[in-house]
């Protein structure tokens, strides 16, 4: 194409309107991100998970004992209780650890139900520790 026609003619400029300076003007591109999303899934791969316990028959076998011995009292005490809980977004997940006293332990749904009615799972739980256990030989 020839642009003969329009090479000379002179450049337009406002006489109502300053000129925008060149930072304003740079600052209309400063928005755009090529990779939307980019730095929360940066940020999602570097949270760490734990995986999910695999226990021992034995360690299986302790964690019945206590909880039997945390259920026969007639007030049971508060306990720490530490229990896995499965990450919603990726594989794994995390160990929390809950003090409370447990209020019902249901066979049939396989749950825990505590005095502030929390309800976990009973696979899900790693380990429980508590003052109560330090006076017997589990």
């Amino acid at each position: 194409m020839d642009y003969s026609d329009i090479i000379g003619l002179p450049h337009h400029v406002s006489a109502t309107r300053k000129p925008m300076s060149l930072r304003d003007r740079a600052a209309q591109f400063a928005p755009f991100a090529a990779l939307n999303g980019y730095e929360d899934a940066i940020t999602e791969t570097a949270r760490n998970t734990s995986d999910y316990p695999e226990l021992s028959v034995w360690q299986m076998q302790e964690l019945s004992r206590k909880l039997a011995y945390a259920m026969s009292f007639a007030d049971p005490p508060e306990i720490d209780i530490t229990y896995f809980v499965p990450d919603k977004l990726k594989s794994g997940g995390a160990y929390v650890t809950l003090r409370a006293a447990i209020k019902k332990v249901d066979a049939c749904l396989n749950t825990l139900t505590f005095t502030d009615k929390t309800q976990i799972a009973l696979t899900a739980v790693c380990d429980i520790n508590g003052e109560i256990f330090s006076e017997i030989d589990l």
